[in-house]
């Protein structure tokens, strides 16, 4: 397919690539002729896991992964360092990196300071180091775009726990504001999906998804090919577009 903005030939880099958006991202763009660049934990579990995602995209060959503890912004730095002698400069960031453990919203005592502490570094910081280790190459780019995972708990305060609800806010107060500072040579952007079909937050079952499709106005929950297609869309399509929050979730909060 022939997009407004080619990605023949651009380079995208997409931070927890091993996940389930992240996959689906890097084969969306891998069909439309990026090379994609793929981070995981250095656990082995990561690398296999990492490995596979590799091996299913388009022209694997083309691609890489790289193991990279994404809370260490030491780690972060050397990584634009290797993908700059490598490839020049990056073209397309995607921080779709993340993680939660379900905490009742009432239960105070269960949030404790040190799950806060954990959600926010994984959740919020490691997006923001991500960014700030990668804005030169981006900028070489001169047409540079970052798009990070946001979600509707952002602004509808219904979320699998309070700091979760507090951090992906934090997503979209930095894609407001980055967008401002980085313009013209970097592009900010925020997918904010609704419930998605993964296993990202523990203990959420059919009956969950059931339900929550039941009361979603077009009927079904989304897909990880819905969030990464409005990902892509942002680099193709919405060339004119920074600073928003771009909302995929089938209508769940109306």
């Amino acid at each position: 397919m022939a997009y407004p903005r080619s990605l023949v030939g651009k380079t995208v880099l997409v931070i927890g690539g091993n996940g389930a958006i992240g996959a689906a991202t890097g084969r969306l763009f891998a069909d439309a002729g990026a090379t994609v660049l793929i981070t995981h934990t250095p656990r082995e579990q990561g690398a296999a896991s990492a490995d596979a995602v590799i091996s299913s995209l388009a022209n694997a060959e083309r691609h890489a992964r790289y193991a990279v503890d994404i809370t260490d912004s030491c780690a972060l730095g050397d990584l634009a360092r290797t993908i700059e002698q490598k490839f020049g400069k990056l073209d397309v960031l995607v921080n779709a990196a993340g993680f939660t453990k379900p905490i009742a919203h009432r239960d105070l005592d269960a949030l404790t300071d040190e799950l806060i502490d954990d959600i926010f570094k994984v959740n919020w910081r490691s997006q923001f180091a991500a960014i700030r280790a990668f804005a030169p190459l981006l900028k070489k780019s001169g047409d540079g775009l970052v798009v990070s995972i946001s979600s509707i708990a952002a602004f509808t305060g219904i979320g699998s726990n309070i700091a979760y609800c507090a951090a992906k806010a934090g997503i979209d107060v930095m894609t407001k504001a980055l967008a401002r500072v980085l313009a013209p040579e970097i592009r900010v952007l925020a997918v904010s999906p609704g419930v998605v079909d993964t296993q990202f937050v523990p203990g959420r079952g059919s009956d969950f998804n059931d339900k929550v499709a039941s009361s979603t106005p077009l009927g079904r929950i989304g897909e990880v090919d819905d969030i990464a297609a409005a990902i892509l869309a942002s680099a193709t399509l919405l060339g004119f577009s920074t600073g928003h929050i771009i909302q995929v979730d089938g209508g769940r909060a109306l």
